[in-house]
């Protein structure tokens, strides 16, 4: 087991590796040359002029200031000023909203942590039942629950405490789900127009021999819609054009790249060899070579672009349908469309950025298909994992290394090498396992067919968060306390091995105490220095760029990535929440990890990061949640806990407890969630009666027209799509159809009166109908 000594040496290990990232990130951010790297979002918001350009050649890569290196840290109260609405101005309310996360942490845990200092770490230490129970501890397991003997009365201080942490964080959550909620309305309200809030993305359309897709989207809404509908865009299968534009983008810079070396040395023109990799083959020359091939692709671009619109096949059973007011489109968003709840489906549509066009190609039919797949393979990715988890505990187990491999015994026993076994490498071997995870997710969540990317990264994030929860946690705890616990397990009766699991379990601290300090301090720290986007973009800068936009290309600054960086903070809440009761000497590396984390990503928010795009915080109900499930798996754990330790008398009152966590639950989704999936109508109609007293004469069609148009049309070949005006129709009181059927004509048209018609025929067709329009199938 590891000592306090082993744990001293990881936390020193772990500060020295932060400190030293931290220095040179101090350093580094101040080069001229390194500007773009840390400073990129102010660059992309033209508001930045690169150091390059000015002064003398050395101070152009080099700061010659030497007071500047003195104020290494001045970063730090930097980060902190900029205040919240300038910041969600800055960075939008999702990256905004995203940090209260880590203040949430620290409002829940610095009182619970203050508490359990004083009340229960007396209580566990002032215990001598670990030194007679003949199980493997260390002094820090000597502050644990497991340290006090079975039945005592010392537990009642445990469930007081249980209780006191539970409506704490209840407390704090219920306070921060309202403060999210009255954010996210907030910035709703006042936010500028945006194409998705007078759209609708419409799924499902079911199909008719007799009118396109197109005319059937129309004609539907100007008879069900017919005060509100404003303009539609079908949905394109457009993935292969795609495909070409990406590879006629890549081409044009490997042109504009050789074209560059030859302006600069007219003398000799660029040679290639068009072998693999450019290694052996025949040599060509390299603007020509590119040019031939740009201009082959650019009229494979247009004959697609041509057979994609001409070819009905490509057009999707979906369509953005925009409106002429807020409220229309909430109305539609919102609402049943047809007696059949399986087609006409309608969902608010996401913003331009936020859409994940490759996904909206897939036929709604085969999502649940799909979808079936991912939650298959997810299963047998996340419960197979559990053997390298295995692998990876057996390193912090000394004496299992010593017996697999004997020969090392006289290095391992070398108490610095012993120290960094069983305090760093379990860690750092367990973050490198993790390293491939997320874009594994990724991909699967792209598979089940999620038609936005704020959705992709939801998706992902709860699925890493459960992976970690099994896998991390779970399988940390049971493989671990295996291991440690191997000769007990063997030599104890079978009714004695769940007390020994039960003592066991909060001895697993010191495992997360130094996953916490690799992963939380060391990694929090690594983020700062950014050091693989420095080295991409120092190899670009050097063997690609060549001009200005060459070089904006190369200042890539990312995301914050979502769908790792939350589910990632969860599991500390799971920590922090699980071995408050347990084991509390976990918090302060808790607390240390959320306020060097809010620091840090407080800093690359405001200077580096820019968010693809906004969802107003669409996320919060997922957090909540999260937080929620950790509370009641704490309770839950507990509850097991105290049932070994021959507590029984507890649990009655203990079961009190999830109970009262569920509710709470149920009571804030009730309170606070609709403001997250749901736009009220009240607001909707007070914004669009403000912007037509402010804006009489908006054009607002010319401002949707090409919202929604995939972005290979708008850009492929530098063309633009020009959409002809039509002028809005106020009420149509004749709706044009080319259905022949009686019964799904809802009006009379000129369109649906054949040359064949007996007079009879038309005669009943000039009857007036009702005006309601719906399929049935």
């Amino acid at each position: 087991m590891a000592t306090l000594s082993d744990i001293g040496v990881a936390a020193a290990i772990n500060i020295l590796s932060a400190f030293a990232f931290f220095l040179a990130f101090a350093i580094l951010r101040i080069q001229p040359v390194n500007d773009r790297v840390y400073f990129p979002k102010w660059y992309l918001k033209g508001l930045r002029c690169s150091p390059l350009a000015n002064g003398a050649f050395v101070s152009k890569f080099v700061n010659l200031d030497f007071r500047s290196y003195a104020r290494f840290l001045n970063w730090m109260p930097a980060a902190l000023q900029m205040p919240e609405p300038e910041l969600i101005d800055h960075a939008g309310l999702d990256s905004a909203v995203y940090l209260r996360i880590y203040l949430l942490g620290l409002k829940i845990f610095v009182p619970i942590a203050f508490l359990a200092f004083t009340i229960m770490v007396p209580v566990n230490w002032t215990n001598n039942t670990l030194e007679h129970s003949g199980l493997t501890f260390s002094d820090i397991d000597k502050l644990s629950i497991s340290n006090i003997p079975n039945g005592s009365l010392r537990f009642w201080t445990h469930l007081v405490m249980a209780y006191a942490f539970t409506f704490w964080t209840c407390y704090v959550l219920k306070r921060e789900y309202e403060i999210v909620a009255s954010m996210r309305l907030h910035f709703l309200a006042s936010e500028q127009r945006h194409p998705d809030q007078f759209t609708v993305l419409v799924k499902n359309v079911p199909p008719d021999p007799d009118e396109s897709v197109s005319e059937l989207v129309e004609h539907f809404f100007l008879v069900n819609h017919p005060e509100h509908y404003l303009s539609h865009q079908v949905v394109y299968n457009a993935n292969k054009l795609s495909e070409l534009v990406n590879e006629k983008k890549k081409i044009q810079n490997w042109l504009d790249y050789y074209q560059n070396k030859y302006e600069r040395n007219p003398s000799k023109r660029p040679l290639l060899k068009t072998g693999f990799l450019g290694l052996w083959g025949e040599s060509v020359d390299a603007v020509d070579f590119y040019t031939a091939k740009n201009e082959r692709l650019s009229r494979d671009i247009s004959l697609e672009r041509e057979k994609i619109t001409s070819n009905p096949k490509s057009i999707m059973a979906a369509a953005f349908v925009s409106f002429k007011t807020r409220w229309g489109a909430a109305v539609c968003a919102q609402t049943q469309q047809c007696r059949n709840p399986t087609i006409w489906l309608t969902e608010w549509a996401p913003e331009p950025r936020d859409v994940y066009w490759e996904n909206l190609s897939i036929p709604f039919v085969f999502l649940t298909i799909r979808r079936l797949i991912v939650a298959v393979a997810f299963f047998f990715l996340t419960f197979f994992f559990v053997i390298p988890i295995a692998i990876v505990q057996s390193l912090a187990n000394i004496e299992s290394i010593e017996k697999a491999l004997p020969f090392l015994k006289p290095i391992i026993e070398v108490k610095v090498i012993k120290s960094f076994i069983q305090g760093f490498l379990p860690g750092i071997a367990l973050k490198i396992f993790l390293l491939f995870l997320p874009t594994i997710l990724m991909i699967m969540s792209k598979f089940e067919g999620f038609i936005s990317l704020s959705a992709l990264e939801r998706r992902s994030a709860s699925r890493y968060y459960f992976f970690q929860f099994i896998n991390v946690f779970l399988g940390s705890i049971i493989t671990g306390t295996a291991f440690q616990q191997l000769n007990s397990f063997i030599h104890q009766s079978t009714n004695e091995i769940p007390k020994t699991i039960g003592a066991s379990i909060p001895m697993k601290a010191t495992f997360f105490i130094t996953y916490i300090m690799v992963d939380g301090w060391a990694g929090v720290a690594a983020e700062i220095l950014r050091l693989k986007p420095l080295i991409i973009y120092h190899l670009k800068n050097f063997f690609l760029v060549k001009t200005e936009k060459d070089q904006e290309e190369a200042m890539d600054p990312g995301t914050i990535g979502f769908n790792t960086g939350e589910p990632q903070i969860q599991l500390y809440f799971l920590l922090g929440l699980v071995y408050a009761i347990v084991t509390p000497i976990l918090l302060p590396f808790v607390i240390v990890f959320f306020a060097l984390a809010y620091v840090v990503f407080r800093h690359q928010i405001i200077n580096v990061y820019n968010q693809e795009y906004e969802s107003a915080a669409a996320y919060w109900p997922d957090v909540h949640l999260r937080i929620i499930v950790a509370l009641i798996v704490s309770q839950l754990l507990l509850m097991g806990l105290l049932s070994t330790k021959e507590a029984a008398s507890s649990t009655p009152l203990l079961i009190t407890l999830p109970i009262l966590t569920i509710w709470f639950h149920r009571f804030c989704k009730g309170r606070y969630e609709p403001a997250f999936v749901r736009n009220p109508l009240q607001e909707a109609m007070m914004k669009d009666t403000l912007e037509r007293a402010r804006e009489p004469n908006l054009n607002l069609k010319g401002f949707l027209q090409n919202a929604y148009i995939h972005p290979v049309f708008k850009s492929a070949d530098g063309d633009k799509i020009d959409v002809a005006m039509e002028e809005w129709e106020v009420e149509p009181s004749l709706i044009a159809t080319k259905r022949t059927s009686k019964r799904s004509t809802p009006l009379s048209s000129k369109h649906s009166v054949s040359s064949f018609s007996s007079p009879e025929d038309n005669k009943e067709r000039s009857k007036p109908r009702d005006a309601s329009f719906c399929f049935t199938w």
